[in-house]
């Protein structure tokens, strides 16, 4: 019987290189339709013409071809983006590696196309300076939420709708509101909670006074 081939082209981000042989390299690269493993022969080489469009921190056009094996080929890339103003500060650009090591982690147990936008958004935001809480928060928040994980910020711990007149603390053994007069999260913090898990990430980082409410709902997202 003949070996079923075929050639794949999508959108990616390379999440981790493994050299392999003398001249290759592995590469985990999460894709709109989950994670993919291809070879990139002789990227290693001097004069390989891949080499230049197969970097971290980039958006890529890949081509790939797909044989009766996990391990495809990649037969072309095209850089579209490069995210260059993230290496320049050494927080963006540890947020950005761990962003990528995660999604790997993740992506191994969950082929979850979400990942690739949550990669892909997160990759702009850092790029563009936006504040580095609000996009942890808003990575936790929605991984949690593409794992399929119900994130609780209309009902407190005793099951009572939350009220606007109400301060509330996160109870970190049940994950879930309770009241508590003094407590740090307002009004304000839950409506910007269930903003930052239905709208993407520029869309939230243009909220005005955003920043002000990232603190207590950064040590929530953290914990979730």
């Amino acid at each position: 019987m003949s070996e079923i081939t075929h050639d794949v082209r999508t959108m990616g981000y390379v999440l981790r290189r493994t050299n392999y042989g003398e001249a290759d390299r592995i590469l985990n690269i999460i894709t709109p339709n989950g994670k993919v493993s291809a070879i990139a022969k002789g990227v290693r080489k001097e004069k390989s013409k891949l080499a230049g469009s197969i970097e971290m921190l980039t958006r890529i056009d890949f081509n790939i071809h797909r044989g009766k094996g996990e391990l495809g080929v990649i037969t072309g890339a095209k850089m579209i983006k490069y995210f260059g103003n993230i290496i320049k500060d050494y927080s963006r650009t540890e947020l950005a590696t761990s962003i990528l090591k995660k999604i790997n982690q993740l992506s191994d147990s969950s082929d979850n196309p979400e990942y690739y936008d949550i990669v892909d958004q997160s990759m702009e935001a850092l790029n563009d300076n936006t504040n580095l809480n609000l996009i942890k928060t808003w990575i936790n928040f929605n991984i949690k939420k593409s794992s399929g994980e119900e994130i609780n910020l209309y009902r407190d711990i005793e099951g009572n709708r939350l009220e606007p007149t109400k301060k509330y603390e996160w109870d970190y053994y049940e994950k879930s509101l309770k009241e508590k007069e003094n407590g740090l999260i307002t009004a304000n913090e839950i409506k910007a909670m269930r903003l930052i898990l239905t709208n993407k990430l520029k869309t939230v980082a243009k909220i005005k006074n955003i920043d002000e409410h990232i603190s207590p709902i950064f040590s929530i997202s953290e914990a979730i």
